[in-house]
């Protein structure tokens, strides 16, 4: 996710030490991609080394400092950002010379959602484009006429985009082997990931909201459901479709119809005034404005925990197939063999979602697969995976201890933290690495696509953006007239970063593809 309210303890290492909570955003639309942010806890030793050595490190040995460009500090100075709040670096990836903009780059600032890129290149490398997730199922008795007399298992191995279109095609499968009839309970297996609590209204007391979604092991339709809305002013309503079907839970079917509205206003859905109260029983009190057109609206199930409960309960039953216990949570059993294996989307295809549109949830779960490398079956934790992207940071990318201070996948975190020296020297190792082609085409084109489709920069550039409360950051390859490649990393930490998406970066990112 690159919005968020969340605020930023700066500078950039809080005096608090390392337990703030550890949070989760997700936001998700129908048959679109979710996006989620994550908040850790960074280790007490990770903490104390970090703090002793974030101001004393750099790559090697700094660069000469340069100023930044006259185009780029001009328009910090108009959005009113201080110039000392930005770290810049700009660098060719073809050859060594200097960089051509090095501006406070060895400073430890917070990334926000650039620090996906250290996720996702470091998974390219480790675990390779092919890599997958698998979901598992097994059976515990026989199956005849139709029938399985016994207990069905499904066990989540991680994979980030178990979405309803593949769950779906997944319990087809089981239909497709002769079972209709479960005469016996569906176990759900969520072992693979051993994650601390999560609270969904700790964060902002908005436990509705999708972005407040946390990882699971077998995270089914990133724990929403979606609402689509679809006006019919002949009847002067507009229908509710539900998806995933949900047991045991009663939605209107349809809401009145406001025509008054020529324009479709921003806060449509409070407008339907949305009761999620009562756990079987959702109401709506208000309307829905005409001029919307057809929408989505994600909200995520009020009770996380049973959510794959009722998707996979209600599913299995739209289907046509019965069941004579219940849906639960549990653990298979040793010794059973696999009824069925199913893959999950490359990591190709997962980072692409994750960088494009600046997917939380999917990020850590990439983040959480890098610490099971080499340990077979072992539980993936969010400690495994940051002891081990920051062993690959130092033995990779060749950098000291203390350019990196990393607790989750997404970058959405008060300890978060780089520098854009560090940042741009990744990137330019990854440039000559044999996964760019995929590093590269995850990454938004400006002004094309993702989170970039809306700039409007005119040289042909792939940014990775991220932003929070705070924080403004863009991080990619810039495409320049003279055909050379650029490395551009800047990083604004700031009251009013927000200001600098556009026309700040825009403006900067012209300034690196015209170097002719």
């Amino acid at each position: 996710m690159n919005r968020s309210s969340m605020p930023l303890f700066l500078p950039a290492l809080s005096s608090q030490g390392p337990c703030a909570p550890r949070k989760a955003l997700a936001i998700v639309a129908a048959n679109a991609i979710m996006q989620a942010v994550v908040l850790t806890c960074v280790p007490t030793s990770a903490w104390a080394q970090a703090t002793a050595t974030a101001t004393s490190h750099s790559i090697n040995a700094p660069s000469t400092a340069t100023a930044l460009p006259e185009v780029f500090s001009t328009a910090l100075t108009k959005a009113k950002i201080p110039l000392t709040s930005a770290s810049v670096w700009v660098q060719s990836v073809d050859d060594n010379r200097p960089p051509r903009v090095n501006y406070q780059a060895d400073a430890l600032v917070s990334p926000a959602s650039t620090m996906k890129l250290v996720t996702t290149y470091a998974a390219l490398d480790r675990l390779g484009p092919a890599y997958t997730w698998h979901t598992r199922i097994y059976t515990d008795g026989p199956i005849s006429e139709g029938s399985l007399r016994g207990n069905l298992y499904i066990q989540g191995g991680g994979d980030p985009k178990l979405v309803m279109e593949r769950l779906w095609a997944l319990l087809r499968q089981l239909q497709q082997r002769g079972i209709k009839v479960i005469v016996g309970d569906i176990v759900l297996d969520r072992s693979a990931f051993v994650l601390p609590a999560h609270n969904p209204a700790a964060f902002d007391d908005e436990p509705l909201r999708p972005y407040n979604a946390a990882p699971d092991a077998l995270l089914l339709n990133f724990k929403s459901v979606v609402m689509r809305f679809v006006p019919d002013t002949s009847q002067g309503l507009a229908h509710v479709q539900l998806s995933p079907p949900m047991a045991h839970l009663s939605v209107p079917t349809s809401v009145p119809l406001n025509t008054k509205s020529k324009n479709c206003p921003t806060n449509w859905r409070n407008q339907l005034q949305l009761d999620a109260s009562q756990s079987g029983q959702w109401s709506m009190a208000g309307s829905y404005p005409a001029a919307c057109g057809e929408l989505n609206w994600a909200v995520a199930y009020p009770d996380p925990v049973v959510f794959a409960n009722k998707a996979v309960e209600g599913m299995w039953r739209e289907m046509g197939g019965s069941l004579t216990g219940s849906v639960h949570a549990g653990v298979t059993p040793a010794g059973l063999a696999p009824l069925l294996t199913e893959p999950s989307l490359s990591l190709t295809e997962i980072v692409r979602d994750v960088n494009k549109y600046s997917n939380n949830v999917m990020a850590d779960h990439v983040f959480l697969a890098q610490g099971s490398v080499g340990g077979r079956g072992q539980a993936m934790t969010y400690e495994a995976a940051q002891a081990a992207i920051e062993q690959w940071w130092v033995r990779k990318v060749g950098n000291p201890a203390g350019s990196l201070i990393i607790d989750n996948g997404s970058g959405l975190s008060r300890t978060a933290r780089v520098t854009a020296h560090a940042m741009g020297t990744m990137l330019t190792q990854a440039w000559h690495s044999a996964v760019m082609p995929e590093l590269l085409a995850s990454l938004p084109a400006v002004g094309v696509d993702g989170t970039m489709r809306r700039s409007r920069a005119t040289g042909s550039a792939h940014i990775k953006t991220g932003s929070l409360q705070n924080v403004n950051a863009i991080a990619g390859y810039v495409h320049a007239n003279s055909g050379k490649r650029y490395v551009l990393v800047a990083i604004v930490n700031d009251a009013n970063a927000a200001s600098a998406r556009s026309p700040a970066f825009d403006k900067l990112i012209d300034w690196v593809a015209n170097d002719e």
